[in-house]
Formats: C-alpha cells, sequence, structure tokens
C-alpha cells in the first residue's frame, strides 16, 4: 500500500497493511534523529517513515514554520502579533489586541487579503507529493486565535464579561478561517482539512461545554462544512481534556480526533474508542509523559503494540501518533521501539535514510 492508501484505509474504518504514522518530534528529538541518520532535519520524517505529510497555512506557519536561528530573534505575523525564539520554540511576545479598547477588537481586521500569500507553503509542499497523503493545516481557527490576539487571560474574561465582543471576534476569526479553508480546498491537491482549536487544558476544558456549544460550535460548523462540501475528511486538533465535547464534534461531521492527551481525565484512548470508534478515527494516544522519554525500550514496544491492536479492532480507525511531541529527552532506543511496534525495523529506517542521501544532490553532509 502507499501512504495515502494506508491513511485512507484507517479512515475508511478498513484493514490497512500496517496501522499509518504521523508523528511530531520536538525539534531536540528531530536535530538528534538527524546526526544519527546523516540526513538534515527536514528529511527526519521521511527517513521514519510518516505517512502524513503537511504543511501550515494559518497562524501556525507564524509561530512554528517561521525558525530563527539565535534565541531572542523575532518576527511580526499578519496578523499583528509579534513572535520571539525562546529556546527552540515561537513565543508571543506581544498580542495586537491585548490592551485594546472595545472599538478597536471591532475594528480589528484579519488577513484576508493575504490568503495567496499564506498558500505558498502548500504549493511548496506539493511541488514533490509523492504518495504520501497530503494535509493542510488552517489552524488555529477560533478561541486559541482570539487568545493570540487577546491574550488567553483577556479572551476568557471576554467570554465571561463582554459576551457580545467575544462573539463578535469569534465569528470575525471564523469568517477568516473559512475563507481560507476555501481557497485550501479550492487548491486542490489535499487530501484532509486540519483544523484546529484549543479549547481544553491538562484537567478540563478552558470554558464551561454550555459556553463552547454556545459561542465556538456554530463557527466550527462552518469550517467543516467547508471541507465536507469539498469531499475531503476534516482533521481536528484539541489537546487536554476535551471529552465533553467529542460527541459534538461527532454530530458535526469531525472524521479524525487529536492527539488524544491519555493522561488528561476522560482522554483513554480505548475508552474512546470503544465509545466513539464507529464514528471517528483516533490519532494519538503514545504517551509523552512517562512511557516515551522514561520507559525501557521493550515497555514502549509493547505498550505501543497493544496500543495499536486495540485501536484498530474492527478494521481500522487508528493513526499511530504521541500524545504530543516526542520530547527531546526520550531514548532513540525508545523511537525506535515505537516504529518497530507499527511494523517499521530500525533497518528499513536506516536504509530509506541512505536512499535519502544518495538521491540528494549535492551529496549530503552528516547533520
Amino acid at each position: 500500500m502507499t501512504s495515502r492508501e494506508r491513511v485512507t484505509a484507517a479512515l475508511r474504518r478498513q484493514s490497512p497493511d500496517r496501522v499509518p504514522i504521523f508523528m511530531w518530534f520536538h525539534p531536540g528529538t528531530t536535530d538528534r534523529l538527524a546526526s544519527l541518520l546523516e540526513l538534515p532535519p527536514a528529511l527526519v520524517a521521511d527517513a521514519l517513515g510518516n505517512d502524513v505529510r503537511q504543511t501550515w497555512v494559518g497562524n501556525n506557519f507564524a509561530m512554528e514554520g517561521i525558525v530563527h536561528e539565535q534565541e531572542g530573534e523575532t518576527h511580526r505575523d499578519l496578523w499583528g502579533i509579534q513572535w520571539v525564539r525562546v529556546g527552540h520554540f515561537n513565543q508571543i511576545l506581544s498580542s495586537p489586541l491585548a490592551d485594546a479598547g472595545r472599538d478597536d477588537v471591532l475594528a480589528y481586521r484579519f488577513p484576508h487579503a493575504h490568503i495567496v500569500e499564506l498558500l505558498l507553503p502548500l504549493a511548496r509542499l506539493l511541488e514533490t507529493p509523492g504518495d504520501a497523503f497530503i494535509g493542510a493545516d488552517v489552524s488555529p481557527c477560533l478561541f486559541e486565535m482570539v487568545c493570540r490576539l487577546r491574550g488567553m487571560e483577556r479572551a476568557i474574561l471576554d467570554l465571561a464579561e463582554d459576551q457580545s465582543l467575544a462573539s463578535s471576534l469569534l465569528s470575525a476569526a471564523a469568517d477568516f478561517s473559512v475563507a481560507l479553508a476555501e481557497a485550501v480546498c479550492a487548491r486542490g491537491g489535499i487530501d484532509w482539512l486540519w483544523t484546529g482549536d484549543d479549547v481544553a487544558g491538562q484537567k478540563s476544558m478552558i470554558m464551561s461545554p454550555g459556553t463552547w456549544r454556545s459561542m465556538v460550535r456554530p463557527h466550527l460548523e462552518r469550517i467543516v462544512r467547508t471541507g465536507k462540501r469539498h469531499g475531503l475528511p476534516v482533521a481536528y486538533h484539541c489537546c487536554g481534556a476535551l471529552r465533553p465535547i467529542i460527541p459534538d464534534l461527532v454530530a458535526m461531521g469531525i472524521d479524525v480526533l487529536n492527539p488524544i492527551q491519555c493522561n488528561c481525565p476522560g482522554m483513554d484512548p480505548l475508552e474512546l474508542k470503544r465509545e466513539f470508534g464507529e464514528h471517528l478515527t483516533f490519532m494519538g494516544g503514545v504517551d509523552t509523559v512517562e512511557l516515551l522519554p522514561n520507559g525501557e525500550a521493550r515497555e514502549v514496544y509493547a505498550a505501543t503494540a497493544g496500543l495499536i491492536e486495540a485501536m484498530t479492532a474492527g478494521g481500522g480507525g487508528y493513526i499511530l501518533a504521541a500524545s504530543h511531541t516526542v520530547p527531546p529527552e526520550t531514548p532513540l532506543d525508545n523511537i525506535f521501539a515505537l516504529y518497530e511496534a507499527a511494523g517499521v525495523s530500525r533497518a528499513e529506517i536506516m536504509d530509506r535514510a541512505a536512499g535519502l542521501r544518495r538521491r540528494c544532490t549535492p551529496p549530503l553532509r552528516p547533520a
């Protein structure tokens, strides 16, 4: 099977030749793997055999796609958010609406005029699609986007103190997300539309489920309908304890749920599979808190093999991924054990890396 066929089978809850894989690594983990495989970091996912290739086209590109070389370097994105490199990541230095008055918040305009520019990373990805399953990430779409513009504390206070203002900003965020999603889908070449909106913490939701249903869900449904109208599966990313709204996600037609943070209340992967497995394909669930960084390779193999068996019961409906980015302190033997449990041997990974080195011109230097 090709990667595209493998992921498509999982989405249809059929039986692929092996479980599809879409793994995200902390930049420090990627650098260590790159050194071992003698590859540039950008080719590590290909060497490991990820079945999904995906790029950001929304504000997540400003956060993760722009990579500064030096600590403390900054940039301002098209939304007016200023970012600064801290460690391996960009973090928000200033939010354009953090101190804005009500009138200025209502006057804020999303970067509709720059949608063509925002699609450039997708165009570059589609230049060499290969046999991978291709995704385009338009997130963050709604409340998480508002948090970046207002600051999380202010965004939460708006929900409590000025719901009219919060509703207006959420509606504007949704208008932009729908327009961006429409442009992405019309561009063609993708296999799913990836949405996302972190509305949960590690113990519970950030807002009450009732507030989410009245103020966020109607807008998310508009984005989902955009993908569906183009005949695409729609994936949804939300970290944390979002169990109370999973039935809503099913009802609106979400196809894939990620990342299944298994240490959060209500997010046990096997329980979710039993309750919602007829309707959702799950992606994630491999513990990055204890198992991957602290377990032994044999424990990682056994736990991953057991997870795959349980999550694919009935034929499919599962994409192997971690519950978060694989942390840099994870032993490399544990990473190889995880892939081994999925049917991808260390020897296969090393052979694929050697092939990538041979195909590159000029010849690659070790990372």
